[in-house]
């Protein structure tokens, strides 16, 4: 079962003396799973209903994600204006381009109009911007552009039983720990257009007193991406950073 999958990858101990969960934007169903507030079959259909309501506002309106990797003196909320501006020009109504998810602290992903995006990458310089590159997505997640997938993942939360997690989890939406049932369910519709704040939770997780040691981290899925943003947040928490290849442990279940 899902708890013996867990113990091949994860020692039991770990999983016993877990003390906190969370998951970048999708993720965060998977972390609310594992700290026993979602059903796990529940979330897989809420996680569908999210993804089908998603595409299908990112269908209405040519837009995307540009990944920004910024030297210090970078004004991402000024470039962005300036980016709305040149929208507006162009008679696009109501343009939209905003902070979409903060990674660490000298990268965003901006999200909004394509051209506003382009109207970014082109005068990338201006803005202090050592790196643009457009990300392969469909659409602005975490912007209001995401509206329209708001009421069908609001109907489908209230369907679904949430219990208080076992463990404390942290929400995208304002870095905090999440209180209780309600909670959870308002703020999950609310992170479709909201950014992710992973650089903040980050700083949530491991604030403590100096001397204080920094408990083990477990990313548990494919990839290291959110290893690599602990290191750019915090060296010392990442030092206690493994990863867990689930992909590494089916393929080993196959042979």
């Amino acid at each position: 079962g899902p708890a013996e999958a867990r113990s091949r990858c994860v020692p039991v101990q770990v999983l016993e003396s877990c003390v906190a969960a969370a998951g970048y934007s999708v993720g965060e169903f998977a972390a609310l799973v594992f700290a026993g507030a979602l059903d796990f079959a529940e979330a897989l259909y809420a996680v569908k209903v999210r993804a089908e309501a998603m595409q299908k506002a990112s269908e209405a309106v040519p837009s995307g994600m540009l990944s920004v990797i910024g030297r210090p003196e970078a004004n991402y909320k000024f470039a962005c204006l300036e980016a709305r501006k040149h929208c507006e020009s162009l008679g696009i109504e109501n343009p939209v381009c905003e902070i979409s998810n903060y990674l660490f602290p000298a990268s965003r992903v901006i999200a909004g109009h394509l051209q506003a995006l382009e109207f970014l990458q082109k005068n990338a310089r201006k803005y202090y911007f050592t790196h643009t590159k457009l990300l392969p997505v469909s659409g602005a997640f975490h912007t209001r552009l995401m509206e329209p997938a708001v009421e069908p993942l609001a109907e489908v939360l209230k369907s679904i039983e949430i219990q208080k997690p076992l463990i404390c989890v942290y929400s995208n939406v304002d870095s905090k720990k999440y209180m209780h049932s309600k909670h959870i369910q308002k703020l999950l519709v609310k992170q479709v257009v909201s950014p992710v704040l992973w650089e903040q939770t980050m700083h949530s997780v491991y604030e403590r007193k100096q001397g204080t040691e920094f408990p083990y981290t477990y990313e548990v899925g494919p990839g290291k991406q959110l290893g690599a943003v602990l290191k750019k947040c915090n060296l010392k928490a990442w030092r206690q950073y493994n990863n867990v290849d689930v992909s590494e442990d089916e393929e080993a279940e196959e042979t």
